[in-house]
């Protein structure tokens, strides 16, 4: 038989500024009959208590802190209610990236282009990377190019940072949106093809 083991001790969730864990001496009371009184704290207490309710702090910064007596469970939920709607309404800015070759034909590079509008709409950026593979590294100049290229196609919609940069054996370009983008211009057809002459 082993031995048991010995697990430390649960530590217990101490509820700061909820009933007797608050520190300030008096406090202003907010009653469900929408009355808010300046009074002891302990004489708070006793009160939300008489009404079969907690005593909250919601306002801990005021002078007096201001302390609402609710039923501290349901208040926790709708807490949590709130903060999850505003993290839903949040948008979380994300890096898209697009790659290409130096040679990377019109209908593919129409296709990505049509993706970068999108996900530039969509509020996020772009980051256009041109890989060389093999002896294509000699010709770095045909990766810039299609990079400028690209962000010319773009500028309608988002905005570069800075020039073409070389990092090993890629080119990239960072692109981020323009604010009002969505209504600036309409995206291009998918089945556009680029005007002759211009870098693949």
């Amino acid at each position: 038989m082993f031995p048991g083991r010995k697990f430390p001790p649960r530590k217990q969730v101490r509820r700061e500024n909820v009933n007797e864990t608050i520190r300030a001496r008096e406090v202003r009371a907010v009653f469900p009959d929408g009355v808010a009184e300046i009074m002891p704290t302990s004489v708070a207490l006793r009160k939300a208590q008489d009404m079969g309710l907690d005593l909250v702090v919601v306002a801990p910064t005021a002078v007096p802190p201001v302390a609402k007596a609710v039923d501290y469970g349901h208040y926790q939920y709708e807490l949590k209610k709130k903060q999850h709607e505003a993290k839903k309404k949040q948008h979380v800015v994300q890096v898209k990236e697009l790659k290409f070759r130096p040679n990377t034909d019109d209908h593919d590079y129409d296709f990505k282009k049509n993706h970068a509008i999108r996900f530039l709409k969509e509020g996020n950026r772009v980051k256009a990377v041109v890989q060389f593979r093999g002896r294509e590294i000699a010709h770095t100049d045909l990766g810039k190019k299609l990079l400028l290229r690209f962000s010319e196609d773009l500028a309608a919609f988002g905005q570069v940072e800075g020039m073409p940069r070389l990092e090993g054996r890629n080119a990239h370009v960072l692109i981020s949106p323009i604010k009002g983008a969505k209504t600036s211009a309409p995206a291009p057809n998918p089945g556009s093809v680029a005007e002759p002459g211009k870098t693949q």
